[in-house]
């Protein structure tokens, strides 16, 4: 209820044609100036009222299709590349009988770090730079306001993402720090995210609360299984999980900028509209579906193409559970146990 206007349906005149038709038109209005603003009496209709109401839906968001799209790409490129590494490692490991990661495998991510803290510094810089960002000024004296907290939220969340770059290169270079630090750091990163993303979308549009609160579960399944690898190193089940999460993470980051910006123009979503969020329920698990079949795909491509190099270079290979050797002239089996049978 507006202050001022008048109010209660003792007048006995129908108020529900009385909605904004434009900005600060009503149906059915007498205007008239008092001190200088415009008033539009029709019971209840209220010029400042309806720029109260409608305005702050405008300021609040302050996002854009690229803000979705940038991270979207990062998390996409590093779930794609996880499900690619987890099986070359699984299965390189179980080919030669190793218990431990070779020293490559720890090269990889010493460089996975480095590309976190480049990916980290290239989004702090994109939200704190762009033509109607911050400029790493948080707080407008002369406003006596908040400097674009959303592009601040942003930064935030790069910036733990970057420290947990930065811890994956130094355990690689040095032998003081304890292992699974690195895992503990990312997953702390991703419950940041997670945490600012829940404060991001309150008083929103219920379709933009409803389709960031799926974007919710992704990240604290995904905090959760990296904190789950702090304790249960190199199990390929939690590795492919996490994958297949950024993956999720990544299309879904996208589908937020499509659904809320439409930058290849169209009508825009009806925020109000209930079916929009059953449909948009319904496609977030379509978005999982896919990520199962990539982790699929990839990993069978991943086992034949190491397949086919084994046997080319004639090394022990992996088939149905059996160590086989190509230069054996009675294509003699041995089990993965060990055994040396002749």
């Amino acid at each position: 209820m507006v202050s001022g206007a008048p109010a209660g349906p003792s007048d006995g005149r129908d108020r529900s044609s009385c909605r904004p038709v434009g900005l600060g038109v009503c149906r059915r209005v007498q205007t008239h100036l008092k001190n200088g603003s415009q008033l539009l009496k029709d019971g209840s209709c209220l010029m400042l009222g309806i720029l109260r109401v409608h305005l702050p839906e405008k300021v609040v968001r302050m996002a854009n299709f690229k803000g979705h799209a940038l991270p979207g790409s990062f998390f996409l490129l590093f779930g794609l590349w996880w499900s690619v590494k987890y099986p070359l490692q699984y299965l390189s490991q179980k080919a030669n009988k190793k218990s431990h990661r070779s020293y490559s495998f720890q090269r990889v991510d010493a460089m996975e770090g480095g590309m976190k803290i480049v990916f980290a510094l290239i989004g702090m810089l994109a939200e704190q730079f762009v033509p109607d960002g911050p400029h790493l000024y948080l707080y407008s004296g002369a406003n006596r306001d908040w400097v674009k907290l959303m592009n601040w939220q942003h930064t935030t969340m790069y910036l733990f993402y970057g420290l947990s770059g930065l811890v994956d290169v130094l355990t690689y270079i040095s032998q003081v720090v304890p292992r699974g630090l690195d895992r503990l750091m990312l997953s702390t990163a991703v419950f940041v995210e997670g945490f600012l993303f829940y404060y991001h979308v309150l008083h929103r549009p219920m379709l933009d609360q409803h389709i960031h609160s799926l974007l919710l579960i992704a990240i604290f399944a995904g905090a959760g299984s990296i904190l789950l690898e702090v304790f249960l190193r190199d199990n390929i089940v939690l590795e492919m999980f996490r994958a297949g999460i950024t993956i999720v993470q990544g299309t879904w980051f996208w589908q937020i900028g499509v659904v809320l910006f439409q930058p290849w123009g169209g009508p825009m979503w009806d925020e109000e509209d209930h079916d929009n969020i059953m449909f948009l329920t319904m496609c977030f698990f379509w978005h999982w579906a896919a990520a199962v079949a990539i982790l699929t795909v990839n990993y069978t491509l991943t086992y034949w193409c190491l397949q086919r190099f084994r046997r080319s270079s004639g090394e022990p290979y992996i088939s149905l559970g059996i160590r086989q050797q190509k230069d054996d002239p009675s294509s003699q089996a041995t089990f993965l146990s060990g055994s040396d049978e002749e």
